[in-house]
């Protein structure tokens, strides 16, 4: 442990993951308890069209990423509030049109790198100082966001329309959740990969489920799952040689399916 952490680029990979690990396992508990989760996919998807555009165009990513992320969830909620539509409707829509649209432009532009590549699947080794600060300052607002309107948050997830007729305003906190998770996402997408940051909004909260406390236990039992999934993943990553997005993410599994035969009945 002590030789892995002689490494500065495995100092930045462990912070970022410990960033990701708590923002992530925090806006997902309010995501999975609206059963809102493919929102994440979706999302990421969305975020894919940005990287492709700032790939092709020759400019940083990172902000159009979160520039297509964030119109996309803006969208999602807007035709579910107003047209109301389904919600696994409305997100299976977006997502394969998102895919699609991504999958166009690169190929189109003949633009399928490594550097598209590595937002496929991550690279979190690569994590710069910069992409800490950023991470950091908005994981700071986030959170800070996240504990003011908690009360209010959780009320929604458990049941929105009596929130809504409770006098809370639904609409502008919805709109409020679903822009932190894409910002979140578009963020985290080139350290995890567009293909398995779900996993760790996701899975950490489903797992804590299955102990069946308060929501601010499971909420902390899904950080807990989420730190030891990237602590755990990481140190497999260096020692074996192995992708570290998808070793967290297969340590998530690992917990998971131990969630399931502890809390079998």
């Amino acid at each position: 442990m002590t030789e892995m952490l002689s490494y500065d680029f495995m100092i930045r990979a462990f912070l970022a993951g410990i960033i990701i690990a708590v923002l992530a396992a925090i806006s997902g508990s309010f995501i999975v308890l609206r059963r809102y989760s493919m929102i994440t996919e979706t999302l990421a998807h969305s975020a894919l069209v940005g990287v492709a555009v700032g790939v092709i165009a020759g400019t940083s990513p990172l902000w159009i990423a979160v520039a297509a992320a964030l119109l996309s969830a803006w969208a999602i909620e807007y035709l579910r509030s107003h047209f109301h539509l389904y919600s696994d409707s409305v997100l299976a829509i977006m997502l394969s049109g998102s895919l699609a649209l991504a999958v166009i432009i690169v190929s189109l532009a003949g633009a399928f790198n490594s550097s598209l590549f590595s937002y496929l699947f991550g690279s979190i080794l690569s994590v710069t100082k910069e992409d800490l600060i950023i991470m950091a300052l908005f994981g700071v607002a986030a959170l800070t966001l996240l504990g003011f309107f908690y009360k209010e948050l959780y009320f929604i997830a458990y049941d929105e329309e009596v929130a809504r007729t409770s006098g809370i305003k639904v609409e502008l906190l919805n709109f409020l959740l679903v822009s932190i998770v894409a910002i979140i996402i578009a963020l985290s997408i080139r350290i995890v990969g567009t293909l398995l940051i779900g996993a760790m909004m996701v899975i950490p909260t489903v797992a804590a489920l299955r102990f069946r406390q308060g929501f601010a236990q499971t909420m902390a039992l899904a950080l807990l799952f989420s730190l030891l999934a990237v602590i755990v993943g990481m140190s497999s990553s260096y020692f074996f040689s192995l992708p570290s997005g998808a070793t967290i993410v297969l340590t998530l599994l690992f917990i998971f399916i131990f969630s399931l035969v502890v809390n079998r009945r």
